[in-house]
């Protein structure tokens, strides 16, 4: 069920685009779409990376223990970057990792240094603004020795282009005792096609804290994160929060690997389908005794034009493991819809307010500022829905 149709060898590349210098030069329309999804100098960052197309146009950090730049700039600049590049992710992955090693566009570097515990977000920004052209970027993240990081990306395209690719290589490393907070929150386009392929690697006593949020109508989306808990106690959460709508394919997952004894994760997906195709898949690989793994799927139907489809898989190595899943799929029940009516509410408004409650996930670990970010989208979603 994975939709296969989409050739990077299509789309122009995204260095043929007219570059563009700094924010100042988009539309209004453009600055407040990015405002919505947390580009917002009002809000407290501790730094920023900006890429439009190919081009960086911001890139700035605002305190110490903090080293953020393009990926092209980290290349030159730190030889010890080869140690980290390409090692969680394989370029011979699929055509898409291949496109990418072959003609990167550029991407961001972001390093936390031992023992710094950033207390705002890091923002970043992917931004498509020209039509028919694949962007592709790689991303290495790299959290020290007990430091910290929140980092929330928000990528989008100019809402009045046609189709476009997104490509992202993404690679994250928390080492031994560190915590990355990390939340995509996304507003693509009805003929985008996103692809990212991401890889991470915790050390022990580490944390990653992964949520994707996509409230949008998109082409297609695929992704499958694979993360490896190679020290002991390492932890990983993956949350999606999804809106299928009309002709858009959806298929995205998580995979997890238990390799260390006490590591643990869970993988928790809430799902909407107004129509399309939605996939929910969800691995996890016991590799080392006493650990823990939980696989959790809620599909919401509002239409009977959608497929919704939850693919848990669970693998073991040993005996002394914990691994559970559990999925449901049903409808908003009228009984529901009926008792906020009575209280006043229009039927519309009933439903869209079920739908946002199933929507809303609190997160363990999230800091209130990446859950500010979360609620904000899902109050623009409510207004669609």
């Amino acid at each position: 069920m994975r939709e296969n149709n989409i050739d990077p060898r299509q789309f122009r590349s995204a260095k043929e685009a007219k570059p563009v210098k700094d924010l100042s030069e988009l539309s209004p329309e453009e600055r407040e779409r990015l405002k919505l999804l947390g580009l917002d100098e009002r809000l407290p960052h501790e730094g920023e990376y900006v890429q439009i197309d190919a081009k960086p146009v911001a890139c700035r950090k605002k305190v110490e223990g903090l080293e953020i730049m393009p990926i092209t700039q980290a290349l030159k600049t730190f030889d010890w970057i080869s140690d980290y590049l390409w090692k969680a992710v394989s370029p011979d992955k699929d055509e898409f990792t291949k496109a990418t090693a072959e003609d990167l566009d550029d991407g961001y570097f972001i390093r936390v240094l031992p023992g710094y515990k950033l207390v705002y977000p890091v923002q970043t920004c992917l931004y498509i603004r020209t039509d028919q052209v694949a962007q592709k970027t790689h991303n290495i993240v790299i959290v020290e020795e007990g430091a910290e990081l929140n980092l929330i990306t928000s990528c989008s395209v100019h809402p009045h282009i046609g189709s476009a690719l997104h490509v992202g290589i993404s690679e994250f490393y928390v080492k031994r005792g560190g915590k990355l907070t990390f939340t995509m929150v996304h507003m693509w386009g009805e003929k985008t096609a996103v692809r990212p392929r991401t890889g991470i690697i915790v050390e022990e006593g580490g944390t990653y804290i992964s949520t994707y949020v996509s409230l949008f109508p998109v082409r297609s989306i695929q992704s499958a994160p694979v993360c490896r808990l190679i020290g002991p106690d390492a932890r990983a959460s993956f949350v999606s929060i999804i809106a299928n709508f009309k002709d858009s394919h959806i298929d995205l997952g998580g995979e997890v690997h238990l390799e260390a004894e006490g590591t643990r994760t869970e993988i928790i997906s809430r799902n909407v389908v107004y129509g399309g195709t939605n996939i929910a898949r969800g691995k996890i690989v016991g590799k080392a005794p006493k650990v823990k793994g939980h696989l959790e799927c809620q599909g919401l139907m509002l239409t009977d034009e959608g497929l919704m489809m939850a693919i848990p898989e669970l693998d073991s190595y040993y005996s002394d493991v914990e691994l559970t899943h559990e999925a449901a799929v049903g409808k908003i029940a009228r009984e529901e819809v009926e008792y906020l009516m009575a209280r006043g509410l229009t039927e519309d408004d009933a439903t869209s307010l079920i739908v946002k409650g199933f929507l809303s996930v609190k997160i363990e670990g999230i800091s209130p500022e990446l859950q500010k970010q979360i609620d904000k989208t899902l109050e623009l979603a409510k207004l669609g829905f």
